[in-house]
């Protein structure tokens, strides 16, 4: 066996996955790198959980399969998960009180499936609390730090999927998308994250927000690395997942290398207004000069009900998230209040104790707008505009293949740079349509704007075209090199 490259973590999931199968590093060496990696930038505050043990006991089962030729495609590989997702050898704490310390008997059905691929754990990575939040600053252990600027948010919810990425303290990691928790952070971090479309990936074992929209995803610094990661996380899952789509499991990197020429390229005029900062715009519109060079055709399309997204996903995301966290109730599982005089007042004492401020503000919207006089009046015409946000991409797919945009307003802000939830909710204006409409998008670095913080551009694809994504991000990252732009502050 060689030894080790000092710079294996500048390695892509792709080219590490090649040195492992060829043998030029052990997958034990690797783990053993990105372990270090991870304890000497902790200040980031990425990982809640590690097990050196149990990642190492994965890594040598990985070089005895490569040893005897029986090997996944993505052997070896470390990576880390969203701790959105439960794990029987990590604590899955969903980034709350309320879940400090559990253990699951299970793991979650993307976890398992990426471990059949033959992927390496190195622990669970912080997000805001039960998935709620723009910037990860309602994680109960601590906001990110964004590694392009410790002064500043890496975007949320999964903010420490993408800054543990961005770092190299990881190749890959999971991350989920319920408004642009995937795509925002990757945005704001300068890595690629791909949501598929919704079903695609199985939310079993996914701590539930808002289940009609929470998709599972990945996020690593290519749209190749993207397109390994989720050929192995998606396929049915009939038994345990209702929601799952009854679409095959695929090779989504079967088209990456495709021509793009004579694509159409749809750009919204919303996404353009006054609410977008002028470098994000600077750098979304270069992004599209690039692909019109790679013989791309711009076509100019309305999704008029950008504006309506806010209000509808802030209706019914809360309403599904005081349905899904009713369970916790402090009775079968995760914290429960020491002193109480009855069993209501322990509910009560358990709940205000375990839950952060964000999240009991979406359990009261969500109970209000599915009380007695209210349902009819906020969460049933939610939904009726829910309907007409997807037919309007329908419309808008008549006249193109993808839709191109940018992913939020700005650049990342500040720690504590908002003022008042509403801010950070008016952030999402440009994922949350693509997510009530349940359709695929992805983000993908295309420049720098203020203060040398990264800008990623938006790519929403019809139903079940992942692959075309993928494609359309591959060969602008064949063609660009803004992917592999490595944080100022973060040594070799």
């Amino acid at each position: 066996m060689t030894q080790p490259s000092t710079d294996l973590h500048d390695l892509t999931v792709a080219e590490l996955a090649s040195h492992l199968h060829e043998r030029k590093v052990s997958a034990v060496e690797a783990a053993q790198h990105f372990l270090v990696r991870a304890k000497a930038h902790a200040d980031l505050g990425a990982f809640l959980d590690t097990a050196e043990d149990v990642t190492l006991a994965q890594a040598r089962a990985a070089d005895a399969r490569l040893a005897a030729g029986a090997a996944g495609p993505l052997e070896g590989v470390p990576m880390a998960h969203k701790d959105i997702f439960v794990t029987r050898d990590f604590v899955t704490t969903a980034g709350s009180k309320m879940l400090a310390g559990y253990r699951s008997p299970f793991d979650a059905t993307v976890v398992s499936r990426l471990a059949q691929a033959g992927m390496v754990t190195l622990g669970k990575l912080n997000c805001d609390e039960f998935a709620m939040g723009s910037a990860n600053e309602n994680s109960a252990y601590g906001p990110v730090k964004n590694p392009w600027d410790a002064t500043r948010t890496p975007g949320g919810s999964s903010g420490g999927s993408a800054a543990a990425v961005a770092a190299r303290l990881i190749p890959a990691a999971t991350g989920t998308d319920t408004g642009g928790s995937i795509r925002q952070p990757a945005s704001f971090c300068g890595v690629t994250g791909i949501k598929p479309t919704y079903g695609r990936a199985s939310r079993y074992g996914m701590v539930a927000f808002a289940s009609s929209l929470d998709q599972a995803g990945p996020m690593a610094r290519t749209a190749q690395d993207c397109a390994l990661l989720l050929s192995a996380m998606c396929g049915p899952d009939p038994d345990r997942d209702a929601t799952s789509l009854d679409a095959p499991a695929e090779d989504f990197t079967r088209q990456l290398n495709d021509d793009i020429a004579g694509l159409r390229i749809g750009v919204p005029a919303e996404f353009f207004g006054d609410g977008l900062a002028p470098d994000v715009r600077a750098a979304v519109e270069a992004a599209l000069k690039q692909y019109e060079a790679l013989g791309a055709r711009l076509v100019p399309i309305s999704l008029p009900r950008t504006e309506l997204s806010i209000p509808v996903y802030y209706i019914i995301a809360p309403a599904e998230a005081s349905s899904n966290l009713s369970r916790f109730d402090g009775v079968k599982f995760g914290h429960r209040a020491q002193n109480y005089t009855d069993l209501g007042d322990m509910y009560r004492q358990t709940r205000a104790e375990g839950f952060g401020d964000e999240v009991k503000r979406r359990i009261m919207i969500g109970t209000y707008v599915l009380s007695h006089g209210y349902y009819d009046a906020y969460y049933l015409q939610a939904q009726k505009i829910r309907r007409m946000i997807a037919d309007d991409f329908q419309q808008a797919f008549k006249l193109c293949d993808v839709i191109a945009g940018p992913v939020a307003p700005t650049v990342a802000w500040k720690l504590g740079g908002h003022s008042d939830p509403l801010t950070d909710y008016l952030a999402d204006i440009f994922t949350l349509p693509g997510s009530l409409a349940g359709l695929p998008g992805m983000s993908v670095p295309v420049g720098f704007g203020a203060e040398h913080m990264p800008v990623g551009m938006q790519l929403i694809g019809n139903y079940l075209t992942e692959s075309r994504l993928l494609n359309v991000a591959h060969r602008f990252q064949q063609a660009t090199d803004w992917h592999t732009a490595r944080p100022q502050g973060i040594e070799k």
